[in-house]
């Protein structure tokens, strides 16, 4: 018999000691959830164990639901299993999992990032001895620049949209990115930003829980007609192609992604402009969080793994996989 504290099931990943699972991907009595992108945070669960900095997001994808909400540190028991929240630092409320039981201290750390965003709390590293990470950008390739930087780059876009006499027409997921682009564009510019209206439903929320962010409208408000020539405007990756373009009589594309560190992915999608911005950790901040919560064991789920796992092996650290259903939803 395993004394694991987390172990892999058809519904989830499971804490036997404490009898709940960590964001579940199927229906079960208790659900303990580090954020609100849609892989991570499904219905169909009967208690909701959730972080009181996400409880807005959560409302806001998920509706009224049996929460159980606590500030990041708060210890609370589950069965067994002493448990708590500690800021992940990927978006609004996200959350990792401590759980304590049996003698050992585990990390589950959903999905999370290092970089600074003004637009949340920032990681907290937590010492364990089994560390359960993220991988979706675990190969050495993937290193970020500074987001500020980028922010600036896509002031100046806009500025070059204008002399051109069109929109610029940013991709950018609705949930964490849209507004860390946001948040990051008040250091650079005082000039309102357009929304579609799925990425302004998602904006809202981080204001009313006061997040400060450049001002922003809806498109669908705007005069009839209107060109939008040389301004910004931000829309879900599904915008692009879709009848809802149409307005834009001229405009140039954008996509906001870590995705877009490899230049390649921008022509194969035929983006007019690739903007480096992830809200996922890259390969130096995966290696350096892993050896800073001090853990003798490494877990990786979603994303490149082996790459991470034969880092970790040939550096004396026992690591492995496990397979989940995360990533339909990440925030890339």
């Amino acid at each position: 018999m395993t004394n694991d504290l987390v172990v892999l099931r058809r519904e989830g990943l499971y804490c036997p000691q404490g009898d709940f699972y960590i964001d579940p991907w199927k229906p079960v009595e208790r659900a303990v959830i580090t954020h609100g992108h849609g892989d991570h945070a499904r219905p169909g669960m009967a208690d909701y164990y959730v972080a009181r900095a996400g409880l807005p997001i959560l409302r806001w994808r998920l509706g009224e639901q049996a929460y159980r909400a606590f500030d990041y540190g708060e210890p609370f028991e589950i069965g067994d299993a002493r448990v708590s929240f500690h800021s992940a630092g990927h978006v609004l409320g996200s959350a990792q999992v401590r759980i304590e039981a049996d003698g050992q201290v585990w990390v589950a750390s959903g999905d999370y990032k290092r970089q600074h965003d003004p637009t949340c709390e920032p990681f907290e590293v937590v010492d364990c001895d089994t560390f359960i990470t993220e991988a979706t950008f675990g190969l050495p390739i993937y290193r970020w620049p500074d987001t500020s930087d980028v922010a600036r780059e896509i002031v100046e876009w806009r500025d070059h949209c204008a002399s051109r006499g069109e929109a610029a027409v940013l991709l950018c997921y609705a949930l964490g990115k849209a507004q860390r682009v946001l948040g990051e564009l008040a250091s650079w510019t005082d000039r309102p930003v357009f929304l579609h209206g799925a990425v302004d439903a998602g904006v809202q929320v981080y204001r009313d829980a006061g997040v400060r962010m450049v001002d922003t409208l809806p498109v669908s408000e705007t005069a009839k007609g209107a060109e939008f020539a040389g301004e910004l405007i931000l829309a879900p990756p599904s915008a692009a192609g879709s009848p809802w373009m149409r307005r834009f009589k001229r405009s140039q594309i954008g996509f906001a992604s870590g995705w877009m560190r490899v230049r390649g992915n921008r022509r194969r999608r035929n983006y007019d402009r690739g903007f480096v911005i992830s809200d996922h950790a890259d390969w130096p901040d995966l290696m350096r969080t892993i050896r800073e919560t001090g853990a003798r064991r490494v877990i990786c789920t979603h994303g490149n793994t082996d790459a991470i796992i034969r880092a970790l092996v040939e550096d004396g650290i026992a690591a492995e996989a496990f397979e989940t259903g995360y990533g339909e939803e990440g925030g890339e």
